[in-house]
């Protein structure tokens, strides 16, 4: 449970970019912008000098769409995990130090096993995702080897355009893979690292 008496109400609502991890900005929260926030999945907050409920982008269209929201150890501090729709500051920077906000692609596929996980775990209907885990490990990994092959087909004989598209398709299915065995993209990443070392052996 969130304690909002410890500050007379309010508690600090530290905004993360979720898919960059870049901090974005600071502001509080009390447990009507709380709950506000959940509702519409738009980060709100509690302007304390106008004493009122403020939706960030409300005037500017730079809304900052809800990821998740984490309660830290002492139950007083939030962290606000968005994707923002353009600059987050008011003075027109990307954040509130005016430090650049920089994409970087790789990240991304952290972000995309964490959808995937989520898809995982509700299941909700109508989504391809749920319904490659309703088929079962087999199709996943037959889904996997297909992508793969056409990849290789474009490689040899297509353009890079249509490489990068089935390549695309080999990743994001071998997300889902990975996700069903309890397992992520970064644990590919890591021992890519660990063979990275000169002194790495093949098992």
């Amino acid at each position: 449970m969130i304690d909002f008496e410890k500050m007379n109400g309010l508690v600090p609502a530290i905004v993360q970019d979720a898919e960059t991890k870049t901090v974005l900005m600071l502001g509080y929260m009390n447990q009507e912008a709380y709950d506000k926030t959940l509702e519409t999945k738009k980060v709100t907050f509690w302007s304390r000098s106008r004493k009122c409920l403020w939706t960030k982008g409300e005037t500017s269209g730079n809304f900052l769409t809800l990821v998740d929201i984490k309660i830290d150890c002492d139950n007083d501090t939030l962290l606000v995990k968005a994707i923002p729709a353009g600059p987050t500051c008011h003075k027109g920077t990307d954040t509130c130090w005016g430090e650049t906000n920089d994409k970087n692609p790789l990240l991304f596929l952290s972000f995309l096993n964490d959808f995937i996980e989520k898809r995982y775990k509700e299941m909700p209907e109508g989504s391809y995702t749920t319904s490659l885990f309703k088929d079962g490990l087999n199709r996943m990994a037959q889904k996997v080897g297909e992508e793969a092959l056409e990849a290789v087909i474009e490689a040899c004989n297509g353009t890079n355009e249509r490489l990068i598209y089935e390549a695309s398709d080999m990743f994001y299915h071998l997300i889902v893979l990975l996700t069903s065995k309890g397992l992520r993209i970064e644990d590919v990443a890591k021992e890519l690292q660990v063979r990275h070392d000169p002194n790495w052996h093949k098992h």
